[in-house]
């Protein structure tokens, strides 16, 4: 799977619910973007981050400037997908993930690239007890294209162009295996959020 599929780390939202850049806090003694940056590193052939100019440049991974900075992360994911269809690798698939999820594993996003690459879907991406996850998903890169499309007519919500596309939703009989404390995609909007997720990897690691 690491040798067909690209990374992308979204990083260029406003954290303005969270108050400062979330990418930046640390968690377990990291800063959220390298924690991130090395598990989504271990399961794919590259990895980038989404971001503004000369944001995140000390953590020694590309970056990809973000096309409609202030969009949201639908504008964050066609430019990766445009990305990924330039680059000299031209994978077919893309891992594209938010930057706030402290609790993804690599075997979950190990079976995910895996899933995708045997599907016919442009993207697929799991619907967990908090309802779809679009924003831990693998995407077809030739999905850009109807995207772009979407986004130009108004599109903004990452569900919504999902519609324009094939797409294969997983279940819990797919991912409750991976998620035994519940918190696969448990993400940070906000600054008790991160205090939250802070204390129960402490304390997972005493």
């Amino acid at each position: 799977m690491k040798q067909r599929v690209a990374g992308y780390i979204l990083a260029g939202g406003g954290s303005t619910r969270f108050g400062r850049d979330k990418a930046l806090v640390e968690v377990g003694g990291r800063p959220m973007i390298a924690r991130m940056s090395e598990l989504v590193r271990r399961v794919t052939r590259q990895l980038k981050i989404v971001a503004g100019p000369g944001k995140y440049e000390a953590f020694g991974v590309e970056i990809v400037e973000d096309r409609w900075p202030g969009e949201g992360p639908l504008g964050g994911i066609i430019t990766a997908l445009e990305d990924a269809a330039l680059s000299a690798s031209r994978p077919e698939r893309n891992l594209i993930l938010s930057c706030d999820m402290p609790f993804l594993t690599q075997e979950w996003l190990a079976f995910l690239g895996e899933r995708a690459a045997k599907s016919k879907a442009q993207v697929v991406f799991a619907h967990s007890a908090s309802g779809p996850e679009p924003l831990c998903a693998c995407w077809r890169t030739d999905a850009a294209a109807e995207l772009c499309s979407g986004f130009e007519r108004g599109v903004r919500k990452v569900m919504e162009g999902i519609a324009l596309l094939r797409a294969e939703v997983l279940d819990g009989a797919d991912w409750k295996r991976f998620d035994s404390a519940g918190r696969l995609f448990w993400n940070m909007n906000t600054a008790a959020d991160y205090e939250e997720a802070r204390r129960t990897l402490e304390a997972g690691s005493e």
